[in-house]
């Protein structure tokens, strides 16, 4: 069923510019040319419910200027909403994160070959395709990983799966008395609160010898972001923010922006039981899913995040653009190489044995050589 507030907004939409209907069932197809009626937004919050296929993520963020949005429908309702750009001869699909089915794709590059004759390529960013074989020729390789929890019913459950937490947490209550968490949502979001989180981040990248990605642009998009649909978790020391997590809701699901910690309280794993008591409250509002993004740092993991890969997809309309469009297929091979090469590396670096202390040797080399010449 559609939600209220789609059938309300979608009265507002301006008229598709092209309308394909299957005379033999009740799907229908409707392109809005470089629009994003009204409806759209609520619709991809209940299809999708990801930060990275919601419209509040695109207008703060960019990447959705002069977007066209696809829809079909079944009846009334809305089961599928790509936003997408067109670009000379090729379309990107704009939605990213999300599941799509092979049926779903199929449509689509029919549909978008048969409207756009000047559209030779098609191209997916970070999605989970769930297909088996497409009657085009295409290019499949993983380009990134998302670290999800699956949230369990209640906070106990989650607790008692995690053998260490209680040790950790009772310790920083003994030594700190003072301890509280609290956790803000809009309305009481502060702009110094966040700024506190991305100042630690700073502060805990600077002691790895790394520099944040967290500069002052980024820093007010997530202010305005966080004043729509934040969850801030503050771990408080004696009045003091001492940890916080920045995550964002969208439908049932919540997705870490930041975790951050002072590095004064390594000992305590603050930061993790920081993430930890940010996700019983996921818990506690009914989430559904607790997304730690990208990177398989060792906290995730012990926190039962799950790596769900996401994948690049592209398709082209025949195999003799796949030769024609031959540089584009080549560059997609390499990063795809790079991409299993980083895999394996990271991999071997873990393991106690020849190998991955031969490699871990070799990275330290590396990383010496780079900071000499920085």
């Amino acid at each position: 069923m559609r939600s209220e507030q789609e059938q309300t907004v979608e009265k507002k939409s301006s008229n598709p510019i092209a309308v394909s209907i299957a005379p033999w069932s009740n799907v229908s197809i409707q392109c809005y040319d470089k629009d994003v009626p009204p409806f759209v937004g609520a619709a991809l919050e209940r299809l999708y419910g990801n930060l990275f296929s919601s419209l509040a993520y695109y207008r703060i963020f960019g990447g959705a200027d002069q977007a066209s949005v696809y829809v079909v429908r079944e009846g009334k309702n809305v089961v599928c909403a790509w936003l997408f750009r067109r670009h000379h001869n090729s379309v990107r699909v704009i939605n990213e994160g999300i599941r799509i089915d092979q049926d779903d794709v199929i449509r689509f590059t029919n549909y978008i070959f048969a409207t756009y004759p000047t559209v030779n390529v098609i191209s997916f960013h970070a999605v989970r395709p769930q297909m088996v074989e497409l009657p085009m020729p295409y290019q499949r390789f993983n380009c990134l990983e998302d670290m999800v929890l699956t949230l369990p019913s209640s906070a106990d459950s989650y607790t008692s799966s995690l053998g260490y937490i209680h040790r950790y947490l009772n310790k920083l209550k003994r030594d700190f008395p003072s301890f509280s968490f609290r956790v803000l949502t809009p309305g009481a979001i502060d702009e110094s609160q966040i700024r506190r989180i991305v100042d630690l981040n700073h502060l805990r990248m600077a002691s790895k010898g790394k520099e944040s990605i967290n500069d002052e642009n980024t820093t007010q998009r997530i202010i305005q972001l966080a004043s729509e649909c934040g969850m801030i978790g503050v771990v408080m020391l004696d009045g003091r923010i001492c940890a916080g997590s920045i995550n964002y809701r969208v439908g049932d699901n919540y997705f870490l922006e930041t975790l951050a910690h002072d590095p004064a309280y390594d000992d305590y794993r603050i930061g993790t039981l920081c993430c930890y008591l940010t996700i019983c409250e996921c818990i506690a509002r009914g989430g559904n899913e607790y997304h730690f993004l990208w990177g398989q740092d060792e906290y995730k993991s012990r926190l039962l995040g799950v790596q769900r890969d996401l994948d690049d997809l592209v398709i082209y309309r025949s195999y003799l653009h796949m030769v024609l469009y031959g540089k584009l297929a080549m560059q997609h091979a390499v990063h795809a190489a790079i991409r299993q090469a980083r895999m394996w590396v990271r991999s071997t670096r873990r393991r106690n044995n020849v190998g991955g202390k031969m490699v871990n040797a070799l990275w330290r080399m590396v990383r010496g050589i780079r900071q000499a010449k920085s």
